[in-house]
C-alpha cells in the first residue's frame, strides 16, 4: 500500500510540475525575446564602438606617417 500511495504521490508531482512549466511557458517566451533583443543591442552597441576604434586608430596611423614623411 505504502509503494501505491509513493507512485502515487509521484505522478501528482509530475502533473502539477507540467502544469506550472505550462502556465510559465508563456513568460518563458517572452523572456526569451526580451533576451535577444538584448543581446542584439549589446552586439550593435560593440560593433559600432569597435567601428569607432579602428577608424580612430586608423587616422592616427595615417597622421604619423604624415608627420614622418614632412
Amino acid at each position: 500500500m505504502k509503494e501505491f500511495l509513493v507512485g502515487v504521490l509521484v505522478v501528482v508531482m509530475a502533473l502539477v510540475l507540467s502544469g506550472i512549466g505550462i502556465l510559465l511557458f508563456p513568460l518563458l517566451l517572452v523572456m526569451g525575446m526580451f533576451l535577444r533583443l538584448a543581446l542584439g543591442l549589446i552586439i550593435l552597441l560593440l560593433v559600432v564602438w569597435l567601428i569607432g576604434k579602428v577608424t580612430l586608430y586608423l587616422i592616427d596611423m595615417l597622421r604619423k606617417k604624415e608627420k614622418k614623411s614632412v
